[in-house]
């Protein structure tokens, strides 16, 4: 087996191992499985890159010309970005949803293996060494804040579900309000990094804490929502700037291979509408009213154009952007 190949099975099947594990600790909190989790993560990121730098010195091809190779970088820069979130906020419990996507990216990048054949003239530019890694890494930094994002409107919902099941069981406001330390305690004392800010956003969820439940008790072990509001914001400060340096790029690439800045490809197109959604995001974001929840709904919306913007439109749509034979 090629070394290259080698390197990507190692890979896959560390993401794979490493998503099992840290699935795992998301429930259960077992110490050991998250650092067996986050070293097959770091393992498999080492691989991925490893990978890519072995195609290219044994093809002498650039291996981010076709869907192969960019949902190999796709899939290790958003292991990479996650990694230096995870370590910085101590974030490892959410790692097991990032490395289960990044694992399914990565083997049906394999799907698309086309071998080693020469680029199209049109490919063989030095804009392609800039411009395809710059807009993958933007994907890959949406993907992180996809994940948080589902994390928060998965403890929002929660609170609303046991706000709900107070009211009904006749519960009152003060037995939330004598309640309000609970979950900064429970989550420093489950290894979460506090630091991005705690408070007593959820109420409902404290109170049934302290009632004994065991779901709720988990949920208020998560960061706090402005704490998860904080990270999806800045994956998304990672990915706008680089997106749009990936769009300028691309229109000079365009410019010298198809000779227009600009043509309304349907891959220029989604690509702009999906910035569009992120730039909207931002400035959402400085809102009081729209920040949380419906921003965190706006990052799920834009992840979802991205989706479209890089396998929808390049797979299904006929195009300047096309993989279709």
């Amino acid at each position: 087996m090629p070394i290259d190949q080698a390197l990507m099975a190692i890979a896959i099947a560390a993401y794979v191992l490493g998503a099992l594990a840290l699935v795992v600790y998301f429930f259960s909190r077992e110490e050991w499985l998250r650092n067996f989790g986050a070293a097959l993560a770091i393992a498999g990121c080492v691989a991925q890159f490893a990978q890519l730098i072995a195609r290219f010195e044994l093809t002498g091809v650039w291996p981010l010309l076709n869907l192969y190779g960019s949902l190999s970088l796709f899939a290790a820069m958003s292991v990479a970005i996650f990694i230096g979130f995870a370590f910085r906020y101590n974030l490892w419990f959410a790692g097991g949803f990032l490395l289960a996507i990044a694992a399914i990216a990565l083997a049906y990048g394999t799907t698309w293996n086309e071998g080693t054949m020469p680029p199209v003239p049109s490919l063989q530019s030095y804009w392609a060494k800039i411009h395809v890694p710059i807009v993958v890494s933007s994907y890959a930094a949406f993907l992180v804040s996809f994940v948080f994002s589902g994390i928060y409107l998965l403890k929002y919902y929660a609170e609303r579900a046991f706000a709900t099941r107070a009211l009904a069981a006749g519960a009152t406001g003060g037995a939330a309000a004598a309640t309000a330390g609970n979950a900064p305690a429970a989550a420093a004392n489950l290894g979460f990094d506090i630091s991005l800010g705690v408070r007593n956003d959820t109420p409902a969820i404290d109170a049934a804490t302290a009632g004994g439940n065991p779901v709720a008790g988990w949920l208020a072990a998560l960061p706090s929502l402005p704490a998860l509001d904080t990270i999806v914001y800045r994956a998304v400060a990672i990915g706008l700037p680089l997106i749009s340096i990936g769009i300028i790029t691309g229109a000079m690439w365009a410019k010298e291979a198809w000779g227009a800045y600009w043509q309304w490809d349907p891959k220029e197109t989604a690509a702009l509408a999906s910035w569009i959604i992120y730039l909207m995001y931002m400035h959402l974001h400085t809102r009081h009213g729209w920040r949380g929840l419906r921003t965190s709904w706006v990052s799920v919306i834009g992840f979802a154009s991205i989706v479209f913007c890089y396998l929808g439109v390049n797979i299904w749509i006929s195009g300047l952007h096309s993989y279709k034979t």
